[in-house]
């Protein structure tokens, strides 16, 4: 099957999964399909935002109902945390959008969240317009980027293997170098 092939046919759960995720590079992609005339926007925004949403509400369970046990487990997620703790109780809504958003952030902030005294349905709603917006920036991020790729070569279809490659390799290691970062800035905290 090819790659178009392939796309068409499973693009739009690999996008809710990969939302799920954590995956802006999984956004992405999936914008660059739809440039590429493989998937369509709207649907891609609506199931990014869908399962960003559900990522966050889980993490958000997570912490309302075990997350000092979390920090126990995982240590090195606890100063995002109490960084997103001290964000909460001076603005709680504006932290819902800063987690999505900031580096670093991303699962430990919807955790810690979830022990904070925020009700569920207050951050549900505002997880909800955030994982919308959160899902249109990524999305719109790749579908731009095809157009600037075929601007530039003038015809991506002769090269969409190497590009679709090529952001998946980005991806990978941009979240290879956020991993080592973590561990650097981990030992640093000790």
């Amino acid at each position: 099957m090819s790659l178009s092939g392939l796309i068409m046919r499973h693009g739009y759960w690999i996008t809710f999964v990969g939302a799920v995720c954590e995956g802006e590079t999984v956004l992405n992609l999936a914008g660059l399909a739809a440039h590429r005339g493989y998937l369509r926007v709207p649907a891609l925004i609506v199931l990014g935002a869908l399962g960003g949403f559900a990522g966050d509400q889980l993490f958000f369970l997570v912490g309302r109902r075990a997350g000092s046990r979390v920090w126990g487990r995982f240590p090195r997620l606890k100063p995002a945390a109490d960084r997103v703790a001290s964000m909460v109780a001076r603005r709680p809504i504006p932290t819902v959008f800063a987690v999505r958003f900031l580096y670093g952030l991303h699962t430990a902030g919807p955790i810690a969240i979830g022990m904070s005294e925020m009700r569920w349905s207050t951050f549900a709603v505002a997880n909800a317009a955030c994982a919308l917006a959160w899902s249109t920036v990524w999305i719109g991020a790749g579908y731009l980027l095809g157009g600037v790729l075929e601007a530039v070569s003038g015809d991506l279809k002769s090269i969409e293997h190497w590009v679709f490659a090529v952001v998946a390799l980005l991806g990978v290691a941009a979240l290879l170098w956020r991993r080592r970062l973590r561990a650097i800035t981990a030992g640093l905290l000790r």
